[in-house]
């Protein structure tokens, strides 16, 4: 399906492999990847001839640096959408268990790719989100299971060494909380009311893949430790 749109913290442990999300009241828990950025510090890095590759349709360890963050929702358990924006038309085809959501106003900031999720989640009926990005290909399954789990809380966020970076649960009563446009996403939200979350302790990397050095230090040829969170600051 595809849909296309213009407009003080408690502690929680996660580690090792979890069994996959089970639905709650006959809802699947859905779990967001946004991909609409442009990448352009990637581009901005490469070749002339690498300038025309979007990075997260680059090779990473033997599939598109996309498909990882996609395949761990799936194990997950989780009913998968994406956001394109950016790649427009050259955005690949997904499966059709995948909701594919268009963001029109992805120029304006990732915070606008948050809202077309928000507004189609309204639409269908979802009170919550597990949001991730597309270019952070080394968080498992377990981390948006755990993540997902925990809601005794309206948020709640992964963390790597105590670093709170992604994914993201948002229960729809902080949606109206969330930023229109800009960068930040949930950020803003998570610092400003720090009684609405709850960070949930999680084994993985949340190294997100911003140059073509970024894609080798990460890639198994070339790192054989996956599990050290990048020391990159985080976006949320």
């Amino acid at each position: 399906m595809q849909i296309a749109y213009s407009s003080s913290s408690c502690l929680c442990y996660c580690h090792g492999t979890m069994d996959s999300m089970d639905e709650t009241d006959g809802q699947p828990a859905v779990g967001v990847i946004l991909a609409a950025g442009s990448g352009s510090r990637f581009r901005g890095s490469g070749s002339d001839a690498d300038l025309r590759i979007h990075k997260l349709l680059c090779d990473f360890d033997g599939q598109p640096l996309y498909q990882w963050a996609l395949d761990a929702v799936v194990a997950a358990g989780l009913e998968p959408w994406v956001v394109w924006g950016a790649l427009g038309e050259q955005a690949p085809a997904l499966d059709t268990s995948v909701t594919v959501l268009h963001n029109a106003l992805w120029e304006k900031g990732m915070a606008t790719s948050l809202q077309v999720a928000v507004a189609h989640a309204r639409l269908v009926g979802v009170d919550s989100l597990v949001v991730g990005l597309a270019d952070q290909p080394l968080i498992p399954a377990s981390a948006w299971i755990a993540v997902a789990r925990t809601t005794s809380t309206p948020i709640a966020v992964a963390t790597y060494g105590g670093q709170r970076r992604n994914p993201v649960r948002l229960g729809s009563v902080v949606w109206d909380l969330l930023p229109l446009s800009g960068d930040q996403g949930a950020r803003s939200v998570i610092e400003m009311r720090p009684e609405l979350v709850t960070e949930v302790a999680c084994v993985g990397n949340p190294a997100d893949i911003d140059t073509r050095e970024d894609l080798q230090l990460w890639s198994s040829s070339t790192n054989s430790s996956s599990t050290n969170p990048s020391t990159k600051p985080g976006r949320s």
